[in-house]
């Protein structure tokens, strides 16, 4: 402290400005340094430590409560001198508000998203014609890593689009995985009229329920259903994949609907349709061809 006080006076020999101001904004300095020391260091040491979605996790929350941690501190060593500025804050406050406007409707936003939750991170959402990830949510604005628009499963195109907090009230969301984590994906087959509809049918069955990923979704998504019931009423009397047949012009039109997880939808289709080109091949599937 003596060391401290010395390097305020010796300061204050060669300025003119306020003995307390300068200690102030000196222990407001260190404070600053210390914080952002404390930082990189919890950031190394989990790092080094942990992996995964677990790290993202628990260096998110710990940053949260450092910066509130440092907040506190301005506002303890600031605390005299903030008193003494109260009827300068308070004629100025309104001027502040209107410039401020969009900040502070952003923060309390940002309150509404974190306690709401009309989101998460990971979930899939879709939010002024833009769909994505949510990659992370800020006290003012949220990222969400971009996904390719012309399908509910589509894959990221790399981009991060960053919103501002306020546009949960202008704009409505679309929340892909939030109540449910799958969806129900579709894929078209068409099949020639000559050919045997019932043994087309079963076989491509026998390739739709052999897939490892989609023949464990409809005990995972009846749990939810129950689990949702209780908030919620939203009825499926049907899991499990079906077909469903129409007649094109002069082809046979083969629906197959499946449930499926959002993110793994273009992996299995691509499974599925190679597996479909072989049994074509091998002369159990009798697709249409122009």
């Amino acid at each position: 402290m003596q060391i401290f006080n010395e390097i305020i006076k010796k300061i204050n020999i060669i300025s003119t400005t306020n003995y307390n101001l300068l200690s102030l904004l000196l222990e407001s300095t260190f404070i600053f340094i210390f914080y952002g020391i404390l930082r990189k260091l919890i950031h190394h040491i989990i790092y080094k430590k942990m992996e995964g979605r677990k790290e993202y996790f628990i260096n998110h929350t710990l940053q949260i409560l450092l910066n509130i941690l440092e907040c506190l501190s301005f506002i303890i060593i600031w605390n005299n001198f903030i008193k003494n500025l109260m009827t300068l804050i308070s004629v100025i406050t309104a001027a502040m508000t209107i410039a401020l406007r969009e900040l502070i409707l952003n923060f309390f936003c940002g309150l509404y998203i974190n306690i709401k939750k009309p989101f998460k991170v990971e979930d899939r959402i879709e939010i002024d014609g833009i769909k994505g990830d949510v990659t992370n949510i800020f006290a003012l604005s949220f990222e969400i890593v971009e996904v390719s628009a012309n399908e509910l499963h589509g894959q990221s195109t790399g981009i991060i689009v960053t919103f501002p907090s306020s546009i949960v009230l202008t704009k409505p969301i679309k929340n892909i995985t939030k109540g449910f984590k799958y969806i129900w994906d579709e894929i078209i087959i068409k099949i020639d009229l000559k050919g045997d509809l019932q043994k087309n049918k079963k076989e491509i069955y026998k390739i739709i329920n052999n897939n490892e990923i989609i023949k464990n979704i409809p005990p995972k998504m009846k749990n939810q259903i129950n689990y949702i019931n209780s908030t919620n009423r939203i009825y499926y009397n049907k899991f499990d994949p079906v077909i469903y047949t129409r007649i094109v012009d002069n082809y046979i039109e083969l629906t197959v609907r499946y449930l499926m997880h959002p993110k793994k939808a273009r992996y299995v289709e691509s499974e599925i349709w190679n597996k479909i080109y072989k049994s074509y091949k091998d002369n159990k599937i009798n697709l249409y061809i122009k």
